[in-house]
């Protein structure tokens, strides 16, 4: 590039405002590679060769050093696919490509781990790269669910590596746990967050299972073999929500709850629009007034990098109205809800008036209150946050238009 666009300009300048010197800021690091394809995944994976590991590391290093920021990284994390499957050394690889770009000690690095790729020799070596966090895809405790989810691992191999994480070290442990799965009883499901909260995590995640198109899941419903209930879903969820406080566990997003003091930090200031760099395919940045993705195919990332460019996916200048719009929309999922005075007065070029009519509306309906300027969901506004969401899209478009 010979010099910045005027787009790129606008961007630039626009991204201090956004993100000062102080703020929280994360590195997230996809990592494609799969034993096998989940039926209900749609996340970009594949499985791993020598020769495309190699490959993708290399492509890791050269974006990594495409990319420039002047404050300390606040998080990491890795997501995927599955990076525990990568071998030691190639783990200890990629992290010393994020410990060179992280300025110091990260305080939070989480990694997300299959439990049938949980080994010893995997954990010395990410808890000697400084990670904090382990995040356990666990799914269901019960073989025959785990089956129907297309998982490879079983009950056993989840106490096992559980062991084996906290024989390791770790700081903090997240289980992650799906309901609303196909066969699944309410019983089952009870017994399930029973089990993984007697293992003593400090974090749980708790998702329902989604319909994504272009998974086996998908193709199954779209079949008659599965099927989707909406009241049994917002059953299950209720009921969840006090297991878990009767057991200790704090919700602090739909799908997130924790002990005190535990929350994940790198998914709160995501939630709440702060900058994060992406690395990898199919990797999502919103970093120094853009925002975009790479492209979710492994050799098109490698050409790209090879040209020079990077998020050439959804590629758009992060403007303060656009990320006031975000923050209400997405920080809304957190149980502390948004302070809309304070993006009022901070970015008062927004439709506010439009926007505050479809929060009055949306209260009217019970799905969320007001507490002076802070705007929460309500219970019932947190089993339809997605609706919630798109109603406030919705109203900053209108405004925007004059509609």
């Amino acid at each position: 590039m010979i010099g910045p666009s005027p787009e790129q300009a606008k961007a630039e300048a626009g991204s201090g405002w956004l993100w000062p010197d102080g703020a929280p800021l994360g590195i997230y690091v996809h990592v494609p590679f799969c034993a096998s394809t989940c039926d209900f995944c749609a996340f970009y994976q594949k499985q791993p060769g020598a020769e495309e590991v190699e490959r993708y590391l290399m492509g890791i290093e050269r974006e990594a050093a495409m990319v420039e920021w002047k404050r300390p990284v606040t998080t990491v994390f890795w997501g995927g696919g599955t990076p525990g499957l990568l071998a030691p050394r190639d783990l200890e690889r990629l992290a010393g490509v994020v410990r060179a770009k992280s300025g110091g000690e990260v305080p939070e690095w989480t990694v997300e781990m299959a439990p049938a790729s949980v080994t010893d020799a995997r954990l010395a070596v990410l808890r000697d790269a400084g990670v904090t966090r382990i995040s356990l895809g666990v799914q269901s405790f019960r073989a025959e669910l785990l089956d129907a989810l297309g998982r490879q691992h079983t009950r056993e191999q989840i106490f096992r590596a559980y062991e084996r994480v906290q024989a390791a070290g770790f700081r903090s442990v997240n289980l992650d746990l799906m309901f609303a799965l196909p066969g699944q009883t309410a019983e089952a499901w009870a017994e399930d967050v029973r089990q993984a909260a007697a293992l003593g995590p400090d974090h749980l995640s708790t998702y329902c299972l989604t319909f994504e198109e272009d998974t086996k899941l998908w193709v199954k419903l779209s079949q008659g073999r599965v099927k989707r209930d909406v009241e049994r879903e917002a059953t299950l969820y209720e009921a969840t929500w006090r297991q878990l406080a009767d057991l200790g566990y704090e919700q602090y997003e739909v799908s997130n709850f924790a002990r005190p003091g535990q929350q994940c930090l790198h998914n709160v200031n995501t939630w709440r629009m702060d900058e994060w760099v992406g690395l990898g395919p199919s990797a999502a940045s919103q970093h120094a007034g853009w925002r975009g993705a790479n492209v979710a195919d492994l050799g098109k990332w490698l050409k790209d990098l090879e040209a020079g460019v990077r998020l050439t996916e959804d590629r758009v200048v992060v403007t303060p109205a656009l990320r006031a719009e975000d923050a209400l929309i997405f920080g809304l999922r957190m149980n502390a809800g948004v302070d809309l005075g304070a993006w009022q007065r901070a970015v008062p070029g927004v439709p506010w008036s439009v926007v505050v009519a479809t929060l009055d509306q949306l209260a009217a309906g019970g799905f969320l209150s007001w507490r002076g300027e802070r705007v929460q969901l309500t219970d019932r506004g947190r089993l339809m946050a997605d609706t919630v969401g798109a109603e406030l899209m919705a109203a900053f478009a209108a405004g925007e238009t004059g509609a």
